[in-house]
């Protein structure tokens, strides 16, 4: 009865270290202004209990974030299971989820990359977003390598890259997603052997002015 009872409050203490790291998180400009003692207090925890759950402050930034994603991963693969969608739009949709979670968490994102959590490729999330696309980026006619493209179009998102556009470009969160959008569907297009929407509208563009110039 003893160690079941340890266990409930140890796993009502996690629950509660990450509630309070989330909202802290998510109130601050900057991840870095958040302390351990800060966190600690929040969640009516000893800071000697933040380090024995979670190692250090690197290791409970990377549970926030795999917190934070767990719904999301979840609809996203209720999605793409669902029947219905081509497998170019599952690309589409498949970066505008991860890319609307990068926006909305870019300074918790970022602060793990700043804080040491090792390169993002070995980022359990990284590997769980890459295989999925890779997945649908396997049943796309004209993709000659889906591994190494997955790899390309996510590096489009990292989350450094996001929050340089986002706050120093001020590029607006819808701005950039129809930015990602254009870029995957000229990707596409260029891998099936054929120009995508946006090259076709330029290349129509140019025509009506080298036509227009003529007369």
């Amino acid at each position: 009865m003893a160690q079941r009872t340890e266990r409930a409050d140890a796993l009502r203490n996690r629950e509660a270290v990450l509630a309070a790291a989330d909202a802290l998180f998510a109130a601050s400009s900057s991840p870095h202004s958040v302390s351990m003692d800060d966190i600690a207090a929040a969640a009516g925890v000893g800071k000697g209990t933040l380090f024995r759950r979670f190692g250090d402050r690197v290791g409970l930034i990377g549970a926030v974030i795999a917190s934070r994603l767990e719904p999301l991963q979840e609809a996203v693969r209720e999605a793409q299971d669902a029947a219905g969608s081509s497998p170019r739009q599952r690309v589409l949709d498949l970066l505008d989820a991860s890319l609307r979670f990068k926006i909305e968490n870019r300074h918790l994102m970022s602060a793990a990359e700043d804080a040491g959590l090792g390169s993002p490729y070995q980022a359990g999330h990284y590997g769980w977003w890459h295989e999925m696309l890779r997945a649908a980026l396997d049943q796309v006619p004209g993709v000659h390598d889906a591994d190494f493209t997955a790899h390309a179009l996510l590096a489009a998102i990292r989350a450094d890259l996001v929050a340089h556009l986002i706050d120093d470009r001020k590029m607006t969160p819808d701005g950039l997603r129809s930015s990602l959008a254009a870029h995957v569907e000229n990707v596409l297009g260029c891998s099936s052997g054929r120009p995508g929407t946006v090259t076709r509208m330029r290349h129509e563009h140019d025509e009506q002015t080298d036509t227009a110039s003529s007369t």
